[in-house]
C-alpha cells in the first residue's frame, strides 16, 4: 500500500486552492455530473471541498480505490469527529446515541453484525424469494396497466418503489400494510439535503426506529418465521445483541433494502429507454438481463460517495493521507475509469462482468446485493415484456433529479405507453 517516493508526499495543506466544491448535482441521473471529467483527469486521487469548507481526499481511480476500500487504516466510524459529512442532515443523524449498524462501524463490531444477517441474503435464500418478487411485480403492473393507454403515471411510486419495499417487508417480517409509512420516511433519511431538512431526516429515522422497536415487542409475544423473528430468537434472547442494536440493525436493512433498489429500477428504465438498441437486444434475449443489471450498476453508480476517515497515515500515489483526514471514494468515477474499462461512458449490456464497485468493495460490500440483483432482473424483465410501448411522458431533461447526497436518483419518473 505504501509507495516509495523520491519527493515528499503532498498533504491536504498543499494546493488547497485546487479543491472544487463537492458533491456535484447530476444533470442526467445516470450520467457523470459536470465537473467529473476534470476530476477524472486529475485522478486517481485529488482534493475537494465539502459544504462546511472542509477539504478532503477524493479517490477516483479504480485500482487505487480497490486498494483503499479494504485498508483497515480507513474507518467507517461515523461517530469519529473527523468523519467527513456530505450534508447538514448527516450531521444531525450523527447525533444518534449509536452508530448505524453495518454501514457506520468497523470490525470487529461490523463483522459480528454482518454474520448475524448474511445467511438470509445468500444466493439460495434469494432464489427462493424470486416467485414472491415476481408476484409483486405482476400485481403492481396489473394495477398500472388497468389505466387507459396514454395515461401518465409515476413509475417510481407505482412500481419501482413499492416492489422492493414489499419484498424487504416480507423478508424482515414487517406488515406490508405499513410499507407506505416507511417509503416516505426512508426517502427523508437517504435523499433529503439542505440544513432545513436535517431535523426532518433525524425525525424520520427516529420514527422508523420506534416502529421497529415496537414490532420487536409484538414479535416476542407472537413469534413468526421471518428474519426479524430469527434475530430475536437467536441473537437478542441469547444475549448476543441488545434490543437497541437489533432495532437499529432492522432499521438499516429496511431503509437501505428498498430505497437503493427502487432508485436503480427507475434509473435503469430511463437509461434503457435512452438506448433503444440495447433495450431491443434485451427484449430479444432475456437471458442477457443478469449481465445488463451488472452493467447498469456500473453505469449508474447510485451510491456514488462512500466516506471514510483515516485512522493512521497512508502514503499512496505521491500523497500523504494523514490520520484524521477525510476520504471519499467515488464509485462513479471508479466505475468510469478508462484505465479499467473500455469506453467507460458507454452503456454496453454485452460488457464482460468486470471490476466495477457499484455494490461497494471490501468488507462493507453491499450485504443485499443478491437481493438487489434479483429484484432488478425481475422488475426490468417484467416491465419491458409487459409494456412494450413504454416511454417517458416528459423530455428526459425534465425528470427531476435528487440532490447528490448518499443516493443518486429521481424524485419521480413520469411514463406512459
Amino acid at each position: 500500500m505504501t509507495d516509495t517516493l523520491d519527493t515528499p508526499p503532498k498533504t491536504l495543506e498543499d494546493g488547497n486552492e485546487d479543491a472544487p466544491a463537492y458533491p456535484i448535482k447530476r444533470g442526467c441521473p445516470y450520467q457523470m455530473p459536470p465537473g467529473y471529467e476534470q476530476l477524472r483527469e486529475k485522478g486517481p486521487i485529488s482534493r475537494v471541498t465539502l459544504w462546511n469548507g472542509r477539504v478532503v481526499w477524493l479517490v477516483t481511480g479504480n485500482e487505487l480505490g480497490r486498494k483503499l476500500f479494504p485498508d483497515a487504516r480507513l474507518s467507517s466510524d461515523v461517530l469519529d469527529p473527523n468523519f467527513p459529512l456530505l450534508a447538514p442532515r448527516i450531521e444531525a443523524q450523527r447525533q444518534q446515541a449509536a452508530a448505524p449498524p453495518l454501514v457506520g462501524v468497523d470490525d470487529p463490531v461490523h463483522a459480528r453484525q454482518r454474520r448475524m444477517v448474511l445467511p438470509s441474503f445468500g444466493v439460495r435464500q434469494i432464489n427462493a424469494l424470486r416467485p414472491v418478487i415476481q408476484r409483486y411485480a405482476d400485481e403492481l403492473l396489473d394495477t398500472m396497466l388497468a389505466k387507459e393507454p396514454g395515461t401518465t403515471v409515476d413509475l417510481l411510486t407505482e412500481y419501482a418503489l413499492p416492489m422492493p419495499s414489499a419484498v424487504i417487508c416480507e423478508l424482515l417480517g414487517v406488515p406490508y400494510e405499513d410499507h407506505r409509512y416507511f417509503d416516505e420516511r426512508s426517502r427523508h433519511v437517504l435523499s433529503s439535503s439542505g440544513p432545513e431538512q436535517a431535523a426532518q431526516a433525524q425525525q424520520a429515522f427516529t420514527e422508523i426506529l420506534a416502529y421497529l422497536d415496537d414490532l420487536i415487542s409484538r414479535k416476542q409475544a407472537e413469534p413468526g418465521d421471518t428474519l426479524l423473528d430469527e434475530l430475536i430468537a437467536r441473537q437478542m434472547e441469547e444475549g448476543k445483541v441488545d434490543r437497541q442494536e437489533l432495532a437499529m440493525l432492522a432499521t438499516v436493512l429496511l431503509v437501505s433494502g428498498h430505497e437503493t433498489t427502487s432508485n436503480m429500477i427507475a434509473l435503469s428504465t430511463m437509461a434503457l429507454l435512452a438506448h433503444p438498441e440495447q433495450l431491443e437486444a434485451l427484449r430479444a434475449d432475456e437471458s442477457l438481463m443478469p449481465r445488463a443489471v451488472d452493467e447498469l450498476m456500473r453505469y449508474a453508480s447510485i451510491g456514488d460517495m462512500l466516506m471514510r476517515v483515516a485512522k493512521e497515515p497512508i502514503e499512496i500515489e505521491g500523497h500523504l493521507i494523514k490520520a484524521g483526514d477525510g476520504v471519499i471514494l467515488s464509485t462513479m468515477l471508479m466505475n468510469r475509469d478508462p484505465e479499467s474499462f473500455g469506453r467507460p461512458d458507454d452503456l454496453d449490456i454485452f460488457r464482460p462482468a468486470g471490476r466495477h464497485v457499484g455494490f461497494g468493495y471490501g468488507i462493507h460490500q453491499c450485504i443485499g446485493q443478491n437481493l438487489a440483483r434479483a429484484e432488478m432482473e425481475i422488475a426490468l424483465t417484467t416491465l419491458f415484456r409487459r409494456v412494450p410501448t413504454l416511454r417517458l411522458a416528459v423530455p428526459a431533461d425534465q425528470v427531476p433529479v435528487n440532490a447528490p447526497f448518499v443516493l443518486q436518483g429521481v424524485s419521480e419518473l413520469p411514463v406512459t405507453w
